[in-house]
């Protein structure tokens, strides 16, 4: 299928205007995010383009390409901005500053902008000029020591937990909450959103029960790291892989029930010092059968079971299929807007090179 145009806007943030300053990663995601729920975004592009062309995450925007250092760019850039909502970039500190286009030079034209700003290392500090990456990020907030097997290096969770975790989506939450105060004081502010900040954030989960022993951040004794014989992948005799993760003490009966363990297992995997030999009894038992024999005797179930599956198979899953989850669209897979709304969905619209009404 193609996106029809001719569609109108919709989603619960029709009506929004948002200025978007190309970048990669969290930045142009984020500003996905609020173009599928209905907000009307059009993207600052410079000659060429940011480098990462992304049909899937570049979705939704209008387009226009501009010099900004040059007067005439800069000044199109601060006429955009005065009748803009919400202005997004994710430039190093100081760069927006010197080309005449920070807050300050902003917030005179528009008081009641929401600059969002998108760093890894934030906007102060001593590292906030200096270059980095997702895996950077991840390493100094703690969560990246907790991620790996016990004998290797630290592994990086894909960029899944910095750049869009504890960045894009931070950066979003920013932006609702500082126009939630605006419509109070009428005025606009900065959002400082670090990707350090939003991973922090997300580890205090961790954080508040290293205290009582609940969890450990040792990679062989974490519960959710793959350590434990009940909360990791298993490869099966086709070489395809499964996830267990039945925790609670009810699921994990069901499961040992299910695929007949031995009664070794089956007394719990409360103890850490037995998770490496009862990962192996385990692995030898769910490489005893293919995949899609495991999926036609777990999934459904209260096991807590799922196959492993890459990103083209998870388009085609029954259960994603039937909500809807991914739309091929000219042939690449999109993910539906997300969340959903019971009386104003989002919708996922193509880009196109207009500005009609901004100025």
């Amino acid at each position: 299928m193609s996106i029809d145009q001719s569609q109108p806007r919709q989603g619960p943030l029709l009506g929004l205007r948002v200025l978007e300053f190309a970048s990669i990663g969290p930045g142009p995601h984020c500003a996905m995010l609020l173009a599928d729920l209905g907000a009307e975004v059009i993207r600052i592009e410079r000659e060429g383009g940011n480098g990462w062309p992304n049909p899937v995450a570049d979705r939704g925007r209008k387009r226009i390409t501009l010099d900004v250092r040059t007067d005439t760019g800069r000044e199109r850039c601060l006429t955009l901005a005065e009748n803009a909502d919400v202005l997004i970039e994710g430039f190093r500190p100081g760069v927006m500053e010197r080309l005449g286009l920070g807050p300050e030079q902003m917030h005179e034209r528009n008081p009641r902008l929401v600059y969002g700003r998108m760093t890894g290392w934030g906007q102060t500090g001593p590292l906030a000029k200096s270059a980095g990456h997702d895996i950077n990020y991840l390493a100094i907030t703690g969560a990246l020591a907790a991620i790996g097997g016990r004998e290797s290096p630290a592994i990086p969770p894909l960029n899944l937990v910095g750049d869009f975790g504890g960045g894009s989506l931070y950066l979003a939450f920013g932006i609702m909450a500082a126009l939630w105060e605006r419509d109070r004081s009428g005025k606009g502010q900065v959002v400082d959103a670090a990707i350090v900040d939003g991973v922090s954030s997300m580890m205090t989960f961790f954080a508040g029960l290293l205290p009582s022993g609940a969890i450990s951040l040792e990679r062989d004794r974490n519960l959710l790291s793959g350590a434990a014989p009940h909360y990791r992948c298993y490869t099966c005799a086709d070489g395809r892989d499964i996830a267990v993760g039945p925790l609670e003490p009810q699921f994990f009966s069901e499961l040992m029930q299910r695929i007949e363990a031995p009664e070794s297992l089956r007394q719990g995997c409360s103890d850490p010092d037995r998770w490496q030999e009862q990962s192996e009894q385990l692995a030898t038992l769910f490489a005893s059968r293919n995949q899609a024999d495991w999926c036609a005797l777990l999934e459904g179930t209260d096991a807590c079971f799922a196959p492993v599956l890459t990103l083209e198979e998870a388009a085609q899953h029954p259960h994603m299929r039937e909500r809807g989850v991914y739309r091929d669209i000219d042939g690449t897979p999109h993910a539906a807007p997300a969340p959903r709304f019971s009386r104003t969905p989002g919708a996922i619209r193509d880009s196109a090179e207009d500005t009609k009404g901004w100025d």
